[in-house]
């Protein structure tokens, strides 16, 4: 998985707005790919996202407060 990141370059600027309620063809290939397939992908979005620190479990931060 690892090498595979290493390769990609987003581009930022190609990227389209749509309602929610306009059918996509999206949900259908995903459902074409098997549940290994749609995990591996998750995770290049995550690592996409968080950087290559992406191994580390990311922080959590809880605040309580009280009145």
């Amino acid at each position: 998985m690892g090498k595979e990141i290493v390769d990609i370059e987003l581009d930022k600027s190609a990227f389209s707005v749509v309602s929610f309620s306009d059918l996509s063809d999206d949900r259908d290939y995903w459902f074409t790919k098997t549940p290994i397939e749609r995990l591996r992908h998750i995770e290049l979005l995550r690592r996409i996202n968080y950087g290559h620190n992406a191994d580390e479990r990311l922080q959590r931060i809880l605040e309580f407060i009280e009145d």
